[in-house]
């Protein structure tokens, strides 16, 4: 019987004591269903009390002291509660490092060909993403405001607004407005130092003691203030203990609060190294603010707004001398100014082109920009929804409905987009079409300072032009990434076998699993969408003609190892056990070499050499593992002699393992093999209890 049901602060207090308590906690995460513990000692866990809690849909013990806990779509709520218990406040208690530890930190961090870009896209992606609700919150409101100025109901741009639309105005700008300070806690975070320290420096040049002096008659002594002609802003100066220092309004810039962390880490370890660390917590923060809330006032964040007032002048003098060059460069260069908040001084550009010429010459270009962004978003929708990715689909929806509504590209660049490189120089692709359309179809006019939307497509002229442009832009993008994916091969089946792992355990905690012809199976060597249409012509033809002697003995597949073959049922892992990448065998290995099961084309091979797809000429799919969670030995003791997308026969030589290298990284050497295509196929029936060498039928397939 269940516990009685109980809230997600006595859940999390209840787990943590199943888990052996917070002192055998080494970290914690969690995906969109299930608590992830690196555990000291896995053997502490009370897995029988964790699976009697109410909230708790299943557990799943796993090798190397790992263990997950099912549950469901509260999980992150629950995640905040553990990680709020006082003796959870480190975050987990780190295990002592050996050598070979620190060797392979060191080794990690090098993950790209250049390491620094690496490090430039997290710093960027970690100081946003933990904004997403907040900014996707904020965005819908401007979605709604932009529906009912669309119809006419309200004029959501008028000076004259009423109270009330001027608290719904409230309602959004306050996210987008006091975003420096929340950028600036996330990056001080995200590079280990206070991240409140942060915040207050970026706090104080947005009080209204600091933007009461942009003003030249808020009757302060030393203010000057002069017009930018091309922008038509005001600038001011004031002099502070004799010093100039010019005045702007940061709100909503981001480029300013990134670059002043960034030297703010540099002070904050500076300081925590010359002082003791019994005085860390006055001396420290107190002479970090005293240091760069200055040098950010005179110096950090006049150079972000003179880097976007610079670039304002530079688009209108080039749309002046070549028009058609500045409708392609628009759209590909927003990508790079909206992720550092330079795009906002255009904002300003776009508004003193409505009030002196009477029109803008930005916004058409730029809705290229926008609609690639969505239709980049579009296409992870789709691969999310394939791949039954639940946290990526609720991201995507809520990501593509503030851009195609609101106009809101943010929440797609922050949630999605800088998390997955793969995605920029695909969207790029769908910019530069739909730029080209703009500039050689003569351009894109507006009257009206407009969000680039569904809604506002009639507000641009010439509309089919815009239309034209910005539906290419969008279907590129789409498909590029969606035929393409935004993950790479390696990190595909990866998190589809973590996917895997989450629903059997949830299949197994409703008390049963689902069958085989309700899911999709698209881990490794089933993605393919030409695969499905050769299984079903192959069924097809068979259809057609009288049943043979071939026909009934079916294909067999060969065992790529030698050793004693096993059921999936006793291979210890609970994904293979489900089926959930079909039906198949797992092998005892006897020696380290690997070869091809079958004829066909590699279509996967991973990179750390633990695990090959292979897709035969017939659309058998075939799935070779290596090990059980040796992917966390990076490739070490793994000799690949193939590569993707070579032709293999069977017997071929895959990969010579170290099987003494797999034992003392403490991972068991089993061998699995199984057919992933198993729901489109008549039969999969494995052959085991018996020792065989490599190249001995194991598994018979049959249609």
């Amino acid at each position: 019987m269940n516990t009685p049901t109980a809230g997600p602060g006595e859940l999390a207090e209840r787990i943590l004591r199943g888990v052996g308590g917070a002192g055998n906690v080494e970290s914690l995460t969690h995906c969109a269903t299930r608590l992830r513990f690196q555990l000291h000692d896995g053997s502490k866990v009370d897995k029988a009390a964790l699976d009697a809690l109410d909230g708790v849909m299943g557990t799943v013990a796993q090798s190397g002291d790992r263990f997950q806990i099912v549950i469901g779509g509260a999980v992150a709520n629950v995640y905040t509660k553990l990680m709020n218990l006082p003796s959870m406040s480190g975050g987990g208690t780190p295990r002592p490092q050996s050598d070979a530890d620190v060797k392979a930190a060191i080794r990690s961090k090098g993950r790209g060909r250049y390491a620094w870009v690496d490090n430039f896209f997290e710093y960027l992606s970690d100081s946003f993403r933990p904004l997403m609700g907040v900014l996707l919150g904020s965005s819908l409101i401007i979605a709604i405001a932009s529906v009912l100025d669309a119809l006419g109901l309200v004029d959501f741009r008028a000076a004259d607004k009423s109270a009330s639309w001027v608290f719904v105005d409230a309602m959004w700008r306050s996210v987008l407005y006091f975003l420096p300070i929340m950028v600036a806690y996330n990056a001080a975070k995200k590079l280990k130092i206070d991240p409140w320290v942060g915040a207050a420096v970026m706090a104080a040049v947005m009080t209204p003691n600091f933007t009461g002096m942009l003003n030249e008659k808020s009757g302060i002594p030393g203010i000057n203030c002069t017009t930018n002609a091309t922008l038509g802003t005001q600038e001011c100066v004031a002099h502070v203990f004799g010093l100039p220092m010019q005045l702007n309004d940061y709100g909503g810039q981001v480029f300013v609060p990134l670059l002043m962390v960034a030297v703010l880490a540099l002070v904050y370890k500076g300081l925590q190294r010359l002082f003791p660390e019994a005085v860390h917590l006055v001396f420290v923060p107190f002479f970090s603010m005293l240091i760069m809330i200055p040098v950010t006032a005179f110096l950090i964040g006049p150079l972000g707004i003179w880097a976007g007032n610079g670039l304002g002048s530079g688009l209108s003098w080039l749309n002046g001398n070549a028009p058609i060059v500045f409708a392609i460069i628009i759209p590909l260069l927003y990508p790079f100014l909206v992720p550092l908040g330079l795009h906002w001084p255009l904002n300003a550009l776009m508004l003193q082109n409505i009030n002196t010429i009477g029109f803008d010459f930005i916004q058409g270009p730029m809705g290229a920009w926008n609609f690639a962004c969505f239709g980049a978003t579009a296409g992870v929708l789709l691969l999310s929804l394939r791949h039954r990715e639940k946290e990526m689909r609720q991201t995507a929806t809520g990501a593509l409905a503030a851009g195609l509504f609101g106009g809101i590209s943010e929440p797609s660049l922050y949630g999605i987009h800088l998390r997955f490189k793969r995605i920029y120089p695909r969207m790029l692709v769908g910019c530069l079409v739909g730029g080209v359309i703009v500039g050689v179809l003569g351009g894109v006019d507006t009257k009206a300072f407009a969000f680039t939307s569904l809604l506002t497509i009639p507000v641009f002229s010439p509309m089919a032009t815009y239309s034209i442009a910005i539906t290419a832009s969008f279907f590129v993008s789409m498909a590029l990434v969606y035929f393409s994916d935004f993950r790479t091969p390696e990190e595909r089946a990866l998190a589809n076998a973590e996917r895997d792992v989450a629903e059997a355990a949830e299949a197994a905690a409703r008390g049963g699993a689902e069958t085989a012809d309700d899911r999709e199976l698209v881990t490794v060597g089933a993605a393919s969408a030409g695969s499905a249409s050769v299984v079903a012509a192959a069924a097809s033809g068979s259809a057609g003609t009288s049943a043979g002697s071939a026909a009934d003995k079916g294909v067999e597949i060969a065992a790529p190892v030698a050793g004693r073959v096993v059921g999936l049922d006793k291979v210890g892992d609970p994904v293979f056990a489900s089926r959930a990448l079909g039906e198949g065998v797992g092998i005892e290995p006897t020696d380290g070499r690997v070869v091809a099961p079958v004829d066909g084309e590699l279509v996967t091979v991973v990179k750390t050499g633990h695990a090959f797809g292979i897709r035969t000429a017939d659309g058998i799919e075939v799935l070779v593992h290596v090990g059980i969670d040796t992917v966390q030995m990076n490739g070490e003791g793994f000799d690949v002699r193939v590569e993707s997308g070579q032709q293999v026969s069977a017997g071929d030589l895959l990969v010579e393992v170290d099987l003494d290298a797999v034992r003392a990284a403490g991972h068991p050497t089993v061998t699995l093999m199984t057919v992933t295509n198993t729901a489109e196929l008549a039969s999969v029936e494995p052959h085991t209890g018996e020792d065989v060498a490599a190249g001995a039928p194991v598994v018979t397939v049959r249609r």
